[in-house]
């Protein structure tokens, strides 16, 4: 099911920090295209900070969200937000990338407590690729933000 979020009454970050973007090398068609949409919605949103972190592929991106969290003592970086393509083969490659990205980014959030919005998709196929990075309104990378934006938000609201 394709979903159109919703960017229209998005919350106004007052002060906005830095945004992170890791993303990965493979598939950089599909990938370029989710980090632009998400970098237009974060600049649209009041971000001017946003770095963006070109990796070797996915696997990579939990360390690469420690070190950039481990190293941020004055607490700039808002969120992490990691953008990657992994389409399934013939080998279990797919499903140990996916779940160990998965893993390590969430034990990063908890760890750091802050919010790190993955859009690494495991997708079937390059037309699922395509579905969800296409330049239109189902583009992850604009979901991605709003993710971000919105965390943000209830964070500085409900943790001080």
């Amino acid at each position: 099911m394709r979903t159109v979020v919703d960017v229209s009454a998005l919350a106004a970050i007052e002060n906005p920090g830095r945004i992170c973007i890791l993303q990965s090398k493979w598939y950089p068609e599909f990938v370029g295209s989710m980090s632009e949409a998400c970098q237009k919605v974060l600049s649209s949103a009041g971000y001017t900070d946003i770095q963006v972190h070109t990796l070797p592929g996915s696997l990579e991106m939990p360390l690469a969200a420690r070190d950039l969290l481990a190293e941020d003592s004055a607490f700039a970086i808002d969120a992490i937000i990691c953008f990657g393509v992994i389409i399934k083969g013939d080998t279990l490659h797919f499903e140990m990338i996916s779940t160990e990205s998965m893993r390590g980014l969430g034990s990063v959030m908890h760890d750091f407590r802050r919010p790190v919005v993955v859009e690494i998709l495991p997708v079937f196929n390059k037309q699922q690729a395509i579905d969800r990075s296409s330049d239109d309104e189902f583009n992850k990378g604009i979901e991605a933000a709003v993710a971000a934006i919105e965390m943000v938000a209830w964070r500085r609201a409900h943790t001080g």
